[in-house]
């Protein structure tokens, strides 16, 4: 398995990852799919709306965030496996042609229960334009192995797991 384990996570610990290129037909492919709103996919009716010209859906700047996590702006053991989140805010709108990176920051580490394989992670995801601007920030809990804990049998489900309860 690569990655890390709860154990090897610390406050204060950063990571990033950086360089996707969105374009006009990204942003209108996804709306099209997910968000079918005029300002995302019409540069026209864009021009007229509150964003003054074409804006990627907030979805998909969180889609986009989500890739950008596991290319390795949070290196977990096993994969990234969300259990809620306290704060999601578009800072700007995403544009044709924004190059977007993501920073994150662990700001809580949250041990397993007695008799659990998974602990919690509580961190800050930044994500950024290219000129270094905040475009979406989110808090959010993510679970991760412990290293010190044997995996029960291979059944598919995390229902022990989901059990553990969460703080706000």
């Amino acid at each position: 398995m690569n990655g890390l384990y709860l154990e090897d996570f610390f406050v204060g610990q950063r990571f990033s990852a950086s360089g996707l290129r969105i374009d006009a037909d990204d942003i209108k492919r996804f709306a099209a799919e997910f968000d079918p709103q005029p300002f995302h996919l019409d540069e026209k009716a864009a021009a007229e709306s509150f964003f003054g010209g074409l804006a990627a859906s907030g979805w998909h700047t969180a889609a986009i965030t989500m890739r950008l996590m596991v290319e390795g702006a949070l290196p977990i053991a096993g994969g990234i496996i969300g259990a809620g989140g306290e704060e999601l805010r578009w800072l700007r709108p995403v544009r044709p042609g924004d190059v977007l990176s993501v920073q994150t920051e662990v700001i809580e580490v949250i041990p397993a229960p007695p008799g659990k394989r998974f602990g919690r992670l509580k961190v800050r995801i930044t994500t950024l334009n290219q000129k270094n601007e905040a475009v979406q920030v989110s808090v959010g809990h993510i679970l991760a192995p412990m290293r010190s804990r044997t995996p029960p049998p291979d059944r598919g489900d995390l229902s022990d797991e989901r059990s553990m309860g969460r703080t706000s």
